[in-house]
């Protein structure tokens, strides 16, 4: 048993203990609530409290319990969920205040997944307009703000989910990835996440009223942030379980066959024309000395052709929003939110008819190159962003701001294009003259692999440890 509060346990070690009945449920779900009440005001990472009814429904899963229920997998376990998705009874807002009222009639598949396993949300976590930035502020809910310091943002699109789950607000914070919105908070915070694959993960608002783009349909993905990687082979077998509501949902097990001998690690520092940072210079080479030192059989690699594919597949993705979302952004976004889409299609020249008819096409040509090269080498690290994490608004400030936020972020987006997984987790706590701030770098694996990819991030936290220790220092 240990002495630390409950708020900071890991979820695994936390769902341990209530499966074992060492603690109830209420009590687990009371330590998060306690923890939401004080840490949060400063955050603003949840802006939806369901305090009082996720106590009642702990009370109810311990009533359950004694009365003979077998407990879920995930019983008793608190958890936060995005406000882009659909929560019975709760607002979709999207951070819009056009879409305040926009009230779920049923849960998606992944919240219904949640509460099937036992979990217990206790909160909705903030987003920007759209959840459509690498940072996370809207006229809705305001700024959610980074737990390190108000000196480096909290990332986005899952930004408040970020935040929450580093501070100790629920064990396990959903968020999503169209383009690295579950890797550009865990890299902000020093969480852990991994960005499934394409179909892993079961997508749909029951309250949408019309059905997205082919592009949002094949690089958007539904995840979990967590503050250490355990707690990813924990959650994701609940979050994967199938819903037929999602026609496109591949049903396969989390776990499959382990791999013949050391499983062997292409390298890469590659930034493409981007100056590498010292600091994620350390980090990467941190990350491999660990993955060696475990056992993996590391190769230095040169990536095929993915700048290429990077630039591609986000002029694709504007292209499409360009097309199906314009006129939404115009009317509905902020003076903000606008100019920021202004620069992003400066930037990234939206595809549009047949080039952009072209250029999905040729997706095929890049997931095929990936994925011989993933045949030789069933995991990749890279980095995620040549430089540490940005300032809050840093994309606001012009075409700098917008191409060191996003025009840096090749290694992100591009395995959206390709609907390939990957991890992100902290390997380096940095010094910076701004104040103190986790380096994250990135772990690409093979189609329907997360589990290889989660099992490698295991082995580098061992030796490097979690990013929450030090966080909980600093915070006090």
């Amino acid at each position: 048993m240990t002495t630390s509060p409950l708020w900071q346990l890991t979820a695994t070690d936390l769902s341990t203990q209530l499966q074992n009945g060492d603690i109830t449920a209420e009590a687990a779900v009371q330590s998060s609530v306690d923890r939401m009440a004080a840490a949060n005001p400063d955050l603003n990472a949840v802006v939806v409290d369901l305090s009082a009814q996720a106590l009642d429904r702990a009370v109810a899963l311990d009533k359950a319990r004694a009365g003979g229920a077998t407990p879920g997998p995930l019983f008793g376990v608190p958890v936060t969920i995005k406000i882009n998705i659909d929560q019975k009874g709760q607002a979709t807002s999207n951070g819009l205040p056009a879409l305040r009222d926009l009230i779920a009639p049923e849960d998606a598949p992944l919240v219904a997944n949640l509460l099937n396993a036992g979990a217990v949300v206790i909160g909705r976590t903030n987003t920007p307009e759209f959840s459509f930035r690498a940072d996370t502020d809207n006229p809705l809910h305001g700024r959610t703000h980074n737990p390190w310091g108000r000196h480096v943002s909290a990332g986005g699109s899952s930004g408040g989910a970020g935040s929450a789950v580093m501070a100790g607000i629920g064990a396990l914070a959903h968020g999503n990835d169209i383009g690295g919105s579950l890797r550009f908070p865990a890299a902000a915070n020093g969480a852990v996440t991994v960005k499934p694959g394409l179909g892993r993960v079961p997508a749909w608002n029951p309250g949408q009223k019309s059905e997205r783009g082919m592009l949002s349909q094949a690089m958007s993905v539904q995840g979990l942030i967590t503050r250490a990687a355990e707690d990813l082979h924990l959650g994701m077998p609940s979050l994967i379980a199938p819903d037929a509501r999602d026609p496109f949902h591949v049903p396969l097990p989390w776990r499959m066959d382990p791999l013949d001998g050391p499983v062997k690690v292409g390298f890469t520092m590659e930034t493409f024309g981007f100056d590498l940072h010292p600091e994620v210079e350390q980090a990467l080479l941190a990350a491999r000395d660990a993955l060696s030192d475990a056992g993996y059989e590391i190769t230095e690699i040169d990536p095929p052709e993915l700048k290429d594919c990077a630039m591609d597949g986000y002029r694709a993705l504007m292209g499409e929003t360009l097309g199906m979302l314009g006129n939404d952004i115009r009317a509905a976004g902020s003076d903000t939110v606008n100019t920021i889409f202004d620069e992003y299609f400066r930037q990234f020249p939206p595809f549009e008819g047949g080039e952009l008819l072209t250029v999905m096409a040729r997706r095929t040509h890049y997931a095929r190159v990936w994925s011989l090269l993933l045949n030789d080498y069933p995991l990749v690290l890279t980095p995620f962003l040549p430089q540490p994490f940005f300032a809050p608004d840093r994309d606001t400030e012009g075409a700098e701001g917008v191409r060191e936020v996003l025009g840096s972020a090749l290694w992100s987006y591009s395995m959206n294009f390709m609907g390939l997984p990957a991890g992100n987790l902290p390997t380096r706590l940095a010094d910076l003259p701004q104040g103190p701030q986790p380096i994250n770098v990135q772990i690409v694996g093979r189609r329907w692999r997360e589990d290889l990819i989660v099992d490698a991030m295991q082995a580098v936290e061992a030796r490097l440890g979690r990013m929450c220790d030090p966080l909980w220092k600093r915070m006090g």
